[in-house]
């Protein structure tokens, strides 16, 4: 008799590395299942095809895991190629983008017609599982006008959680584009990282975690020594007070402030870059990212009620 034999089945020291993997992940598993959590989707690895592919399948496996994952994007460098295939005449104010009614047409269709579709078919290729949203949708993201000057970029007033919430009961992740809608029927571009801390918010999400092309917060940015692994609100707000926060991480740590305020337990701001790293901050001791508590005492202790699921799961201290 003849039997097969296959060297690489003989690589113990692979093998024990990816059976402590899993092991350290079966306690966050346990807490994270059925849970929602809101993932804002941006940077790199929304550009980037191959990182795009391999977000959205550590997202399915987030879903197959018992998670409730709602994403929430945005889609600026989308919206800058379209106005530049158009000619598209641009004005800013105080650095953000003036959004006429002729460009709020251009910026709907990118967000809700190009880049929202994309990430619902990178998604659906491993089933039917995701469902594209715009704000406007059932009134679900309301605003109003943030500045007269800006045009219509939006300040965001309400959000109606009923059609997300159903979509979630039905097992599908919704994917919302960051268009809004006024008293006035008119739309709104939002930024996506303020409509993601007010969607996890309206929701009662346990986390919100913000895809970047950084590793996470930095005491200072030019020192790549002084990323910070752990910090609380508290902490988050003097920073903030203080001035030293990088420009562009000051609307996702305003966010993140938030959220964290409305009840959102954590929120944790990663590299997209880094392979897996959405897998690597929720579901390992150590994370990869920045990770911010609503209190000093959720520094040392998750307290979050845990889900259905995972609250049997913890009946005989699995």
């Amino acid at each position: 008799m003849k039997y097969v034999t296959d060297t690489s089945h003989r690589a113990k020291d692979t093998d024990e590395r990816t059976g402590n993997v899993l092991f350290e992940a079966l306690p966050w598993i346990k807490n994270i299942t059925g849970k929602t959590v809101v993932i804002k989707y941006g940077g790199a690895a929304m550009v980037d095809e191959k990182l795009r592919a391999d977000v959205m399948s550590d997202i399915v496996l987030l879903k197959i895991l018992g998670v409730n994952v709602v994403i929430v994007h945005g889609g600026g460098k989308a919206i800058n190629r379209a106005f530049e295939a158009l000619n598209f005449p641009v004005e800013f104010k105080n650095g953000q983008r003036v959004t006429t009614p002729a460009a709020m047409d251009v910026v709907r269709q990118v967000l809700v017609g190009e880049v929202n579709q994309d990430l619902v078919a990178a998604i659906n290729r491993h089933g039917n599982l995701a469902v594209g949203v715009s704000g406007a949708d059932a009134g679900t993201i309301m605003c109003s006008t943030l500045d007269p000057e800006l045009g219509r970029v939006g300040k965001i007033e309400h959000v109606d959680t009923a059609y997300l919430e159903s979509l979630i009961k039905n097992e599908y992740i919704p994917v919302v584009a960051t268009v809004g809608v006024g008293e006035d029927g008119g739309y709104y571009n939002i930024n996506a990282d303020v409509a993601a801390g007010h969607v996890a918010a309206a929701i009662g999400a346990q986390k919100i975690v913000y895809l970047t092309d950084v590793d996470g917060v930095y005491e200072d940015f030019s020192n790549k020594d002084t990323l910070i692994s752990n910090m609380s609100l508290r902490e988050m707000e003097e920073m903030l007070d203080s001035g030293i926060v990088d420009k562009g991480m000051i609307p996702k740590l305003q966010s993140c402030c938030f959220a964290l305020r409305a009840g959102v337990f954590r929120s944790h701001v990663i590299n997209g870059k880094t392979p897996h790293s959405l897998l690597i901050e929720l579901l390992t001791d150590k994370g990869i990212g920045t990770t911010m508590h609503s209190t000093e005492e959720a520094l040392e202790y998750d307290a979050h009620p845990l889900g259905t699921f995972a609250s049997r799961l913890s009946v005989n201290n699995l």
